[in-house]
């Protein structure tokens, strides 16, 4: 017998277990609870009203807090000039293998062949340049919501590796450095709520070391995830100080407002930029770190539906009068939900039981089912079942609303506070080297003591990725990393264990250490 495969579960269900077959219990998930589907093209899929409802709600929480720091939405083509891609030398290469071109139309061959975006920064930077002229013209800062296309890669994941995907992608100009280093944080704040707060996952704070960072820039901030099926790292968002070398390379300059020196003209000023982005791994992220064997798990505060009322004991010796009271009943119900601000749906379908109901609504996420029978409604309460858990209690009619609204946002803390003890769990302080390859082979990350170089980086990826499990398995450049990898430095590091300046060494080459840093293996 297959150990992964659940017995006695149809096709419309999920058949396997998660903890034994998490390639297939994710593909099922995604496709079975409608999230998505497959396109024809290998790497592209269509996401479903299901999903994309989510993604609203991240845009909508998004799009509230960059309009209040003075963000403005705008859309720029999605193909860019070969001329404008290769401008910044670093970035091109950082991204050249991953670059889909557009060669021809119809039967001719273009002039100069266009790139359809992987980023926006070379689309975007030529027109910067020419609407700043005076730091009167900054700070400009401007935010698009598009797809974007990345092409190279072997092994594509719904979500989580995409050949198309959606973000947004937020690009800003600063007359100094210490106004675009201050939205840096902010932008990683916001999204770090929309992690710990709508979708219910831990993230860690951190900064990239400089072989992780973005193509070009000068640093990068990131939030880091953990998938505990797997024991892998997530890069979940990240947002880059790109420093002046944009500004230079496309010529975004200003004059200085200090006017002439001793009648001299001052050099123009260069723009201190930043760019940010939040894409649809979000929703991979989620579905892997709360699904279940019986499917999605969704946060409330994101689900499409966050209450479905099912209407249940009504079958062939039902009188009238009980099915009547139920309809009635149900009816009111949704109403008082839905004037709550409660996303609610009746199931009242006839040619299905309440029991495949149940399972079709547990497969799809749903946060809480409520259901109501003659029983109930004659002794004014609703039996209410949470996703999360499987747990039952009794609400009451009179007092309903605030008892589902409480229930809500009981099960929004629960399922955060559930990801974070197991993720806290899950990451170890590593101090000898011995022991760091099989804290990765029990699906755990590592927080060493690190020299930040390079070198180092490179000697740590190579010793990880032929000892322990990853000896084993096949690895694509692309795919989840093997050998382990710098997820970031954390911004907070431990207070319980500090580093002493002279004395801490690196865990792997011996040399004194800057800071604690989080390695794992990872997507």
């Amino acid at each position: 017998m297959n150990a992964s495969k659940i017995e006695g579960v149809a096709k419309i269900g999920i058949e396997c277990k998660k903890d034994a077959d998490f390639p297939k219990w994710y593909k099922q998930v995604l496709t079975r609870s409608e999230m998505l589907d497959y396109y024809d093209v290998s790497g592209c899929y269509i996401l479903r009203p299901w999903a994309y409802r989510i993604w609203q709600e991240i845009q909508k929480y998004i799009d509230h807090e960059i309009e209040e720091l003075g963000v403005e939405n705008s859309y720029f083509p999605m193909f860019i000039p070969a001329k404008n891609l290769e401008k910044e030398k670093e970035h091109i290469e950082g991204f050249a293998a991953e670059v889909a071109w557009v060669t021809k139309a119809g039967n001719n061959n273009l002039h100069e062949p266009l790139a359809i975006r992987p980023t926006s920064e070379t689309a975007m930077y030529p027109y910067y340049a020419e609407w700043v002229r005076s730091h009167r013209d900054l700070p400009l800062r401007l935010n698009q919501w598009c797809s974007v296309v990345r092409w190279e890669f072997k092994n594509p994941q719904p979500f989580i590796r995409n050949r198309e995907f959606l973000w947004q992608e937020g690009h800003t100009a600063f007359a100094t450095k210490a106004e675009a280093d201050l939205e840096v944080q902010q932008i990683l704040e916001t999204y770090r709520q929309v992690y710990e707060d709508l979708l219910a996952v831990p993230v860690i704070k951190g900064v990239k070391s400089d072989k992780e960072k973005f193509a070009g820039g000068l640093y990068t901030t990131s939030l880091e995830g953990y998938i505990p099926t797997t024991g892998r790292g997530i890069q979940a968002a990240t947002s880059h100080s790109l420093g002046q070398n944009f500004a230079k390379m496309f010529g975004i300059s200003f004059e200085d407002p200090r006017g002439p020196l001793d009648g001299e003209v001052r050099p123009a000023l260069f723009a201190w930029q930043n760019s940010w982005g939040f894409s649809t791994r979000s929703l991979g992220i989620m579905v892997m770190v709360h699904g279940d064997d019986k499917g999605l798990v969704l946060p409330p505060r994101v689900a499409a539906v966050q209450v479905v009322i099912i209407p249940c004991g009504l079958n062939a010796k039902a009188s009238d009068e009980d099915r009547l009271s139920v309809e009635q009943s149900v009816a009111n119900v949704l109403i008082q939900l839905k004037k709550a601000g409660v996303r609610a749906k009746v199931d009242d379908r006839d040619n299905y039981s309440a029991g495949y109901k149940f399972n079709h609504w547990e497969l799809r996420g749903v946060p809480v089912r409520l259901e109501l029978g003659p029983k109930d409604v004659k002794n004014h309460q609703i039996m209410a079942a949470r996703r999360d858990n499987g747990a039952k209690t009794t609400l009451h009619q009179a007092t309903l609303v605030s008892e589902v609204r409480d229930l809500l946002e009981t099960i929004q803390r629960d399922m955060f506070n559930r990801a974070r003890e197991i993720r806290d769990a899950n990451i170890v302080f590593i101090e000898e080297w011995k022991d760091f390859v099989p804290v990765l082979d029990k699906k755990q990350l590592c927080l060493i003591p690190w020299c930040e170089t390079s070198d180092c980086e490179d000697e740590i990826k190579e010793k990880s990725s032929r000892s322990g499990l990853a000896a084993t398995e096949v690895q694509d450049e692309k795919a989840p990393s093997m050998g382990a990898k710098s997820l970031c430095i954390p911004m907070e590091q431990p207070v319980h264990k500090k580093l002493i300046k002279g004395e801490t060494k690196c865990v792997s080459c011996g040399k004194d250490a800057r800071r604690w840093a989080l390695f794992g293996r990872s997507y």
